[in-house]
């Protein structure tokens, strides 16, 4: 703290102040400027926006559904994604509709460039250099923030956006350099003052992989995985499927990879102690791959361009910390990399973040009024993540300051709610990161709807423009257009020789559209055979398709999001004493204590808390009332 400018000078009074500038951050700061609240956003480095400093994607399983939703709400991730992308593909076409994602190769300078531009042009967004070293507060309520460099900002709201900044440090082997990624400046002030606000703070892991002049590589001896064609963008507002203006490739790791990894362990910083900080699970290094799974005899690499205008290649799959030399042994022990040179090596991070069971719904800290946090400080993983997050607090953050009601979306209407509600009613002990199997109601989260869900509410929350809005509702339209087509019936005899096709008997009696989808004929033959629905975009007749082909489990899935309102409508009184409540368990009295849920439902999802606890609530609110 010796380094910070003792003699502070004001720099400008704002409504409220973003602090980061990743992709939590630019949402963050968008949602704030764009709904009219004068905003500044602080960054260590104006270089680092909206920087990629792991993949250089955008999407892919379950992150796909979040940058369509975050597009829903008139958030900036998914055009920013379009505009910049090399290449466009859907995951897991071979599965049903519920699970297939989008991902886009993307263009690394490309991308933090157009963001950049983007902000920059954004009225009630002024963008600044620094580092925050402390948060003012008074009476329980955020006040302002003071700089490093001595700097006073006065504001009222503060959304915490640090990414893996906070007294990072990049790990390679026994080298430890006290850096944020990509060897950027650290953020070294903040985690005192959390701490010294009522955060719990704790330490996560996470690494990437090296990078590799391409010109060194033998791509010939890889397998190629082109883009596809045929699907739809990121934003709802782009008008053409980018291009596909490169392509990636696929190669593997054998036997002597793995031998040369487990012979080298004892110089690798997980398994040697110097990492202690725990790491993601669903995206490990591949020393841990390997040696959790050691009958396996290879994994799978892609080998990812990282723009345009670089030859550099990123290697995904192959994240370590290893030191550089067993790295280079490593990587040359794979087909196509036999004689390739690094452009920067694979490194570990460890960060700071904090424990969001003391968070809101809202992303509002319960002990600071006015105080957000978004992105990885909240201990989740990637960055789709981290725009959702930062879309939400900063919205939420505009809200309040225009005295509206706070944006808190259910589980069954987005899988940002599904993030946020796992944040803020389990915590997380390892970098969070979101995946299809974690919503229970995915078959109504799928990506082709997230306007249908979701622009209504960023229309009423004054982030989605009338322009995005008046789109939305043509879009609505025409869909409700084609279902009532589908529902058309026609006669057997001008439909029996056309099932008959699909293995189907004759018919007794009329058909319609829809049934026919229903028994697996495609649209698209059926639009062949009968000449309708001509004049309809792609997208939307999708969608049309796949709600008439799940109708049936949808309406089973409406059962059960209606018993579970019942719950999430029961709310819970803010002054109760659950550790007074008899009946309930030590464990459950704790943790409601703790987490202070806001309804029934949200208790019940709180690990230690019982189907019995839940019962004992009801009874209790029944006699309070």
């Amino acid at each position: 703290m010796e380094n910070i400018v003792k003699q502070t000078f004001t720099i400008g009074n704002y409504e409220a102040v973003v602090v980061g500038a990743g992709h939590a951050g630019c949402e963050a700061a968008l949602a704030l400027a764009r709904t009219g609240v004068k905003t500044a956003l602080l960054t260590l480095n104006l270089d680092a926006i909206a920087f990629m400093p792991c993949n250089p994607s955008i999407g892919g399983t379950a992150k796909g559904h979040l940058v369509r939703e975050i597009d829903a709400l008139g958030g900036e991730m998914g055009l920013n994604a379009d505009k910049t992308a090399l290449q466009l593909r859907m995951l897991n076409v071979g599965k049903g509709a519920a699970v297939q994602s989008l991902r886009a190769q993307s263009d690394k300078n490309a991308y933090h460039t157009e963001m950049k531009r983007t902000l920059e042009k954004t009225e009630n967004l002024r963008i600044l250099q620094g580092e925050v070293a402390d948060i003012l507060t008074e009476n329980g309520e955020v006040t302002g923030m003071v700089t490093a460099f001595g700097g006073v900002i006065h504001c009222k709201k503060i959304i915490l956006c640090t990414g893996t900044y906070l007294n990072s440090e990049t790990i390679t082997g026994d080298f430890i350099q006290q850096t944020g990624p990509n060897g950027f400046q650290r953020a070294t002030y903040l985690t005192d003052c959390l701490a010294r606000l009522g955060y719990k703070v704790t330490r996560f892991k996470t690494g990437t992989p090296a990078r590799l002049d391409g010109k060194s590589v033998h791509f010939e001896k890889c397998d190629v995985q082109e883009g596809d064609t045929d699907i739809y963008p990121f934003s709802f507002m782009t008008e053409r499927l980018p291009e596909n203006r490169a392509v990636c490739h696929l190669t593997y790791t054998n036997e002597g990879t793995h031998a040369l990894i487990l012979d080298s362990l004892d110089r690798s910083p997980l398994y040697n102690g110097t990492i202690n900080s725990t790491g993601p699970r669903y995206c490990p290094s591949i020393e841990t791959k390997v040696v959790r799974f050691r009958d396996k005899e290879r994994h799978q690499l892609f080998l990812e361009p990282e723009g345009a205008d670089t030859s550099e290649v990123y290697v995904q799959g192959l994240s370590t910390s290893m030191p550089h030399d067993v790295q280079e042994k490593m990587y040359r022990s794979v087909v196509g990399l036999e004689e390739c040179e690094f452009t920067r090596y694979a490194y570990a991070i460890e960060y700071d973040c904090i424990d969001t069971l003391d968070v809101l719904p809202t992303l509002e800290f319960k002990k600071v009024k006015g105080l957000y946090t978004a992105g990885q400080i909240n201990g989740t993983s990637g960055y789709e993540e981290a725009a959702a997050q930062g879309l939400v607090a900063g919205l939420n953050a505009s809200l309040a300051l225009r005295g509206k009601k706070p944006l808190v979306l259910r589980r069954d209407e987005a899988y940002i709610g599904v993030l946020i509600d796992d944040l803020v009613t389990k915590g997380t002990n390892e970098p969070y990161r979101m995946m299809t199997s974690r919503a229970e109601h995915r078959i109504f989260l799928r990506q082709d709807n997230a306007d249908f869900r979701l622009t209504e509410k960023g229309y009423e929350c004054g982030l989605v423009s009338e322009d995005r809005y008046q789109k939305f509702l043509k879009r609505k339209a025409q869909y409700e257009e084609i279902l009532q087509r589908l529902n058309e019936r026609i006669s057997p005899k001008d439909a029996d020789d056309f099932v008959e096709k699909y293995g189907y008997g004759k018919l007794t009696t009329g058909i319609s559209y829809a049934d026919m989808l229903r028994r697996n004929i495609p649209l698209r033959d059926v639009r062949a055979e009968y000449g309708i629905l001509q004049n309809y975009p792609a997208d939307i007749l999708q969608s049309a398709e796949v709600a008439v082909r799940y109708e049936g489990y949808l309406k089973q899935g409406l059962e059960q999001i209606e018993r579970a309102k019942k719950l999430e409508d029961k709310l819970l009184p803010e002054d109760i004493c659950y550790l007074s409540i008899e009946g309930l368990r030590l464990e459950a009295r704790e943790k409601l204590e703790q987490i202070r849920p806001l309804n029934l439902g949200q208790a019940g999802r709180i690990s230690g808390v019982s189907p019995a606890d839940i019962s004992v609530l009801m009874v209790y609110l029944a006699m309070r009332k």
